[in-house]
């Protein structure tokens, strides 16, 4: 039974054309993103070759994209409150599509990487942009189902990207992977124009350069730390020094906010307890959304002797559950409320994930597509509800701040889980003295993030019966 709460007047308002569309516009330019981001993975052999250089080399293009996004998130507020949100993210999705081309166009692997750049910083903007834009239209009592569409892109595209990166490097080439953004980004800017008005600023705030200069060295510290943890591309020392430039900065950062007229990155909203619980309790069940697809990878094509194809095929499935999820998010929440949804169902998605360690290759692979439809499912029932208790208690004017601190926290929470996959992989194979990945490295890759998932629990737990209770429909 749901809380008594007062009822509010009955009949919501009918939602505007603009109000129906921006969720499947700012889904689109999310899904183009994601799927970019891991698409890349799966053509870097084939990259490799033409840039006469190795794939583990290549892996520079992946690693300054993730750099760019992770510099450029924080800014993505002060741009929206600057300029306007329409316009900017509009010029983002032009430069993603225009930059997505110069991937596509490139002779050098230097040209490659400045390419990734801009398409990493545009990616920044596009789609905390976008999501400021929704929470600033959508009524509250709407904001949960606009979640529910939303949350699909996130799970889709690293589910999608490394079958689709398959089939366009095995039958066509890699210029592809970049090359079909660019009809995506011409779709995406017909319906900015003609779906989304335009927004004028109440305010013109000054950029936070300070904030911005120690927030982007942090994170940039700090990222690159972690993406050479866990493939053990540096020494020690290089680790160590990068550990100690991005804890530096970031707590420089913090006692430069305190004083900041207008930060670019609002450490004030941790005190609303939804907003708080929301980005610690999220991002560690974004470890799951960060390392599945990498440890299944490993599992399935190197474990089991399966095509890149194959495995991306199988892995397919669980966007499958996510699809299905969009069907019944929306009542599950308004039925049993978000504290318990959060709690129990990260217990369950915990669950889901660990049971991935007991693949063998003797598991039929309908036992495993089963597993991974469920985890799907209960993945992106998750998402939804934490993207949406996120900013339930937030006013207008926080909204975009908060969209650009919860767009940090989400690409450093999947990027820890990566990272602590890895080295949990690395950690396994040393200790038996192995070589190369084997089932048993990966089982302890699901077994560790299975336990950081089910921690999460621990953060919702925190949560009142009453949380989220204004983005919830109550019968009268």
């Amino acid at each position: 039974m749901s809380d008594p709460i007062p009822s509010p007047p009955p009949g919501p308002a009918p939602r505007s054309r603009e109000q129906r569309m921006i969720p499947f516009i700012v889904g689109c330019a999310l899904f183009m993103q994601m799927l970019d981001s891991t698409v890349v993975a799966t053509a870097l052999p084939a990259m490799a070759l033409d840039f006469h250089t190795t794939a583990v080399h290549m892996n520079i293009t992946i690693t300054a994209y993730l750099l760019a996004t992770a510099v450029f998130v924080p800014i993505s507020g002060w741009a929206a409150d600057r300029f306007g949100a329409q316009r900017v993210f509009l010029a983002a999705i032009l430069l993603f599509a225009l930059s997505s081309a110069a991937c596509a166009a490139s002779g050098t692997l230097a040209q490659l990487v400045a390419a990734r750049v801009a398409q990493g910083a545009a990616g920044a903007m596009m789609v905390p942009v976008g999501r400021i834009i929704l929470l600033r239209r959508i009524p509250k009592s709407e904001l949960v189902q606009a979640m529910a569409f939303l949350t699909l892109p996130a799970l889709l595209g690293p589910v999608i990207g490394p079958p689709v990166g398959g089939f366009l490097v095995t039958y066509a080439s890699w210029h592809w992977i970049f090359l079909i953004n660019i009809p995506v980004g011409i779709l995406g800017i017909a319906l900015v124009l003609h779906y989304i008005s335009r927004d004028v600023p109440d305010t013109r705030p000054r950029l936070d350069t300070p904030g911005f200069l120690l927030s982007g060295i942090a994170m940039a510290a700090l990222m690159t730390c972690l993406e050479a943890a866990g493939h053990g591309s540096l020494g020690a020392g290089a680790l160590l020094g990068l550990l100690v430039l991005g804890i530096l900065c970031g707590v420089l950062y913090v006692r430069h906010a305190r004083h900041a007229t207008y930060p670019i990155i609002d450490l004030s909203l941790l005190r609303t307890q939804t907003f708080a619980v929301s980005v610690l309790g999220g991002n560690l069940c974004r470890f799951g959304s960060g390392a599945s697809p990498f440890l299944l990878a490993i599992l399935l094509q190197v474990g089991f002797g399966l095509s890149a194809f194959s495995a991306g095929l199988i892995t397919f499935t669980s966007a499958a559950g996510a699809l299905l999820m969009k069907l019944v998010a929306t009542p599950i929440v308004h039925r049993f409320g978000f504290r318990r949804v959060l709690m129990w169902n990260a217990l369950i998605a915990a669950s889901l994930t660990g049971a991935c360690a007991l693949f063998q290759a003797t598991t039929p692979v309908w036992i495993m597509v089963a597993v991974l439809l469920v985890g799907g499912f209960f993945r992106s029932l998750q998402f939804t509800a934490v993207n949406a208790l996120t900013y339930a208690d937030l006013d207008s004017a926080q909204m975009s701040r908060a969209s650009s601190f919860s767009a940090m926290a989400q690409q450093l929470g999947i990027s820890l889980g990566v990272a602590c996959a890895a080295v949990t992989l690395n950690l396994s194979i040393s200790l038996r003295g192995g070589i190369e990945a084997d089932r048993i490295d990966v089982m302890w890759g699901f077994i560790v993030t299975a336990l950081c998932v089910a921690a999460s629990a621990l953060s919702f737990r925190r949560l009142s019966n009453r949380s989220g209770s204004q983005l919830r429909r109550h019968k009268a």
